[in-house]
């Protein structure tokens, strides 16, 4: 028989789930209702909630305090202010609100008390009452809720124990309990099954979406085949696949097993000049190539083309997968700090530091290919293959930044989803194992995705005008793949998302290959919700906040493609353009050559005359111009004050002519909208506010805007502005110090506003000049004029030493 106080406890953890029993079996879930102000969704319970309790705005929201009422359903963490407007219950369900965050993209929740901090877990037991509760999640955010002291100390306690027990499934794969407390209802189902798709961008999933394209493209000499329709051949590759025109489908068949998982080289984008882009896996070395089958390769890579095909390999200079995740571990850890150890990287170290995660080299890495491929591409009248091992993480990378850099289309919104749809979702990026939303395989977690995003910023900060699609929209896409809501991020491939749309099965045998199976399941079974599509942004976000996903940029004229690529314009390329026909080189490092286990079937005995002729003749750089020359004459071209001019690019005076970056350390910016959302709040305890110790991100701000005032005197013989007013910044409000590195465009920085420091509402009296104080309760301050609790309350004796346990890898000890 249990104790009173272990009784208690158990009734404790045990009364989230009798609620929940008790909601679904009297039928109050069966419908879309307002619970408390809160508007449930259809299928979801409300576990828990505390009445006045403060929420703090980030600088998007306006910065300052909101009061309200906090909620924790079995889906998210709900909250509504006291002045919104009663919620609508005939308008469309909108999965998260403004304040709202799901529970499968917290990371870490943390919890504030006299003198004392503490990781919460589902088995973890307070002996204090939470004064704050803090919520790291996994993109990025820190969100921080303030008790009131009228709220009562039982809901302070039973909402921080619901909040985690619920946040972190016991079982890896119980992360579908997610989905379906959002889409599992039968009333949900009707409603995401009645949503229209955006009927004005290319979802790439029927033979018809790839021929519009190709039309819009003008990509003549190519077919779009069905040869993998049922996924046969290859089952990683979408249905429908580009060829070129004149190769039959029996043909074809024959090319899969000569490339991993079946992984052809097919074409991807035309260029105006007339280049195609494609995209394939690494060579079989250990198939036996036939007559018949080099020449339906050859007639593959070099497409429409006769005289030159480019194979790009992407291994060599481009990060792995795992040191993608190694770096983003990195800059997460240095973005967020560790709050359990009170220790921050000092300031005058900061930037060595964010040097040392090696994210902003692989940016400027991916970058750099990208530009080599578009400035290749611009010659006209040759193909460009990009070649991975499995061509599924930085082929889409690299192929979807040339496009970028290539085409005005592809920087509107539309285009832009589009695009992804195109080079990512249905090319096969494995978004579900890279994701690991699951928990399940960390081995093959990699943010590949989230780097490509980071490189559309550094092109969206450079050129903003070009782009139709704001930092808002990137922020949006960003945070939404941390969501397990969507079909586009929870499958590897096109086949495992018919599979799940169609809630069908397949089987295989030798003689039939790959054949659905009808299954016998019930559609209402709420074990298997519907996804909806990360394009439907009405279910995430309001229409305000859509607006601010899009901005005017002037007409792009119509394209006017070239056939065949007959004009060709640059010098430079046409000593390309007339090698031998039948040529086919490697760029590597920026530098051509023409090794002789390129291909493999021209290695051996069964090399072609034509092969030899080329060979010799190109057999290093010297009669090929290297891709550092064309460069260097782009940004010349494109930058007449030089590329270390503070004015910044201003893009081609042709539209169709590729956008490329600078890629110098100065030029390249952090993205700081995304990475630093939450690393004041994690430094607060190691950077306490006051007025002789400025915080470091201040200060370094304050460094920066003084060397560029000493520049701007040096050039232009000007006196100097007066310093920025010295007087302490409330970390509470204000948030505009995390700027760590600038482009060479904005190097202009406003100085900090002052603010007085206020009392926190629970916390000790600030420190008496030169009292040394290393102790720091919270982590936010209650807004000005908040009422302090008694000192004699809520007092708990603390556990003298005692700090968190560690975890690998993690901003956070657990």
């Amino acid at each position: 028989m249990l104790t009173g106080s272990k009784t208690t406890f158990k009734v404790r953890q045990m009364l989230p789930d009798i609620k929940e029993r008790m909601l679904s079996q009297s039928g109050v879930t069966a419908r879309s209702r307002d619970v408390f102000g809160l508007r449930c969704l259809p299928g979801e319970c409300v576990l828990q909630r505390a009445v006045m309790v403060r929420k703090k705005l980030t600088a998007r929201e306006g910065r300052g305090w909101v009061s309200g009422t906090l909620f924790c359903t079995h889906f998210r963490v709900a909250f509504v202010p006291q002045d919104s407007p009663r919620p609508d219950d005939n308008a469309d369900p909108v999965l998260l609100g403004d304040h709202d965050v799901a529970l499968a993209s917290i990371e870490k929740v943390v919890v504030v008390g006299p003198n004392r901090t503490k990781l919460v877990t589902p088995n973890s037991s307070l002996k204090f009452t939470p004064e704050e509760l803090v919520l790291y999640c996994k993109d990025l955010q820190v969100i921080c809720f303030l008790f009131d002291r009228l709220t009562p100390d039982a809901q302070v306690i039973e909402i921080t124990y619901t909040i985690a027990k619920t946040y972190q499934p016991l079982r890896p794969g119980s992360v579908l309990s997610f989905q379906n407390a959002a889409l599992g209802s039968v009333e949900m189902k009707q409603f995401l099954s009645n949503r229209r798709r955006n009927p004005h961008m290319n979802w790439f999933e029927s033979a018809s979406d790839w021929e519009r394209e190709l039309e819009r493209c003008g990509a003549t000499g190519w077919r779009v085949s069905s040869v993998n329709d049922r996924f046969e051949t290859s089952t990683s590759l979408p249905r429908s696949i580009v060829v070129p025109q004149k190769l039959l489908d029996t043909e074809l068949k024959k090319s899969f097993a000569h490339f991993n998982e079946g992984r052809i080289p097919r074409w991807c984008w035309r260029h105006p000049r007339g280049s195609d882009l494609l995209r394939m896996a690494s060579f079989q070395n250990n198939i036996y190539h036939e007559k018949d089958d080099i020449r339906n390769l050859e007639m593959i890579l070099f497409g429409c083309h006769s005289s030159l095909c480019v194979v790009v390999e992407l291994g060599e200079e481009l990060p792995s997968p795992a040191d993608i995740q190694l770096a983003h571990g990195r800059l997460r850890a240095l973005s967020l700090g560790d709050i359990s150890t009170s220790v921050s990287v000092p300031d005058d170290k900061w930037l060595s530091t964010l040097e040392s995660t090696r994210w902003l080299d692989y940016t400027r890495a991916c970058l750099r290919k990208a530009s080599e491929v578009a400035c290749l591409l611009r010659g006209g009248h040759l193909t460009v293959a990009l070649q991975e091992a499995d061509d599924r993480d930085m082929g889409c990378v690299v192929s979807s930044l040339v496009q970028l850099m290539c085409d005005p289309h592809c920087r509107s919104q539309h285009g832009f989803q589009s695009l992804v749809q195109k080079e990512w979702v249905t090319a096969g990026h494995r978004f579900y194992s890279r994701g690991n939303y699951h928990r399940d395989n960390d081995k093959e977690e990699a943010p590949v995705f989230l780097l490509f995003l980071d490189c559309v910023w550094q092109l969206l900060s450079q050129y903003p005008s070009h782009f139709q699609l704001t930092g808002d929209f990137l922020l949006a896409l960003h945070d939404s793949i941390h969501l397990p809501l969507f079909s586009s991020f929870l499958a590897n491939c096109q086949r495992e998302r018919c599979r799940r749309s169609q809630n069908l099965g397949q089987s295989y045998t030798p003689v039939n290959g790959w054949r659905d199976m009808e299954s016998s399941s019930d559609p209402s079974d709420p074990s298997d919700p519907p996804l909806p599509s990360v394009w439907d942004w009405s279910l995430q976000y309001s229409k305000h906040r859509r607006e601010s996903f899009t901005q005017p940029v002037p007409p792009t004229p119509p394209l006017q493609p070239l056939l065949n690529g007959n004009l060709n314009t640059n010098p430079d390329t046409h000593r390309l353009s007339d090698t031998v026909p039948g040529s086919v080189f490697l760029l590597s490092r920026g530098v051509f050559s023409c090794p002789a286990n390129l291909l493999p079937w021209r290695g051996g005995g069964c090399s072609s005359g034509v092969y030899k002729k080329s060979h010799r003749r190109a057999p290093s750089s010297e009669n090929v111009p290297g891709l550092e020359r064309l460069l260097k004459a782009w940004a010349l071209a494109e930058f007449p004050q030089g590329p270390t001019s503070t004015a910044g690019p201003q893009g081609p005076l042709d539209p169709y002519e590729p956008l490329l970056p600078l890629l110098m350390g100065p030029c390249m910016g952090l993205w700081k909208e995304c990475y630093l959302r939450g690393a004041l709040h994690a430094q607060a305890f190691s950077h306490p506010v006051s007025a002789n110790h400025p915080h470091p991100v201040e200060r370094l701000a304050r460094e920066v805007q003084r060397l560029h005032d000493q520049l701007a005197h040096a050039a232009t013989g000007t006196a100097p502005r007066p310093p920025a007013n010295t007087a302490d910044t409330n970390l509470n409000q204000n948030a505009n110090n995390g700027t760590f590195l600038f482009p060479a465009a904005a190097l202009k920085l406003a100085p900090p506003p002052a603010s007085t420091n206020h009392r926190t509402s629970r916390g000790p009296p600030p420190s008496r000049p030169g009292h040394k104080d290393n102790k720091h309760t919270f982590l936010f301050g209650a807004p000005p004029g908040a009422k302090a609790r008694p000192p004699d309350q809520r007092r708990y004796p603390a556990a003298n030493g005692a700090k968190l346990p560690k975890s690998n890898g993690s901003p956070i000890a657990s």
